[in-house]
């Protein structure tokens, strides 16, 4: 079976292939996940799981290659706001309260014909005034 990053005939996208692939990867770590691709009116986040007692709101970012930075640095300011308010919509929304959350991201790079390389970094960023 030939690995890629490449999307073929009857593949998914690279961000999809991540994604799955990362999922996997996180299970094996213990994450119990909850939701994927959970999505609300003013965005998404990647995966939502439960880590050593805590909610994980987790972002995962596949590149084919670090031409343009490595994956973890997409997960910017801005990006990072974003998580945070979806998060907080999250957490409304399921009613959810005083439950400690972390913020994690999964960097996958998947260059062609290789294995993807995945690196886990566990509190990747925090809101200092997080009323959630």
């Amino acid at each position: 079976m030939k690995l890629t990053p490449h999307p073929g005939p009857f593949q998914a996208p690279l961000g999809e292939r991540g994604e799955r692939a990362a999922c996997g990867f996180l299970k094996e770590r213990g994450y119990e996940i909850l939701e994927k691709n959970y999505k609300c009116k003013i965005g998404e986040i990647d995966v939502i799981a439960r880590r050593q007692g805590r909610l994980a709101f987790i972002e995962i970012k596949t590149r084919t290659s670090t031409q343009f930075g490595t994956p973890q640095e997409a997960v910017n300011l801005p990006k990072q706001e974003k998580i945070f308010k979806v998060a907080q919509w999250y957490m409304k929304e399921k009613k959810l309260v005083k439950i400690p959350v972390a913020f994690d991201v999964v960097a996958v790079l998947w260059r062609e014909g290789e294995a993807p390389e995945m690196r886990l970094i566990v509190d990747a960023f925090e809101k200092e005034d997080k009323p959630y």
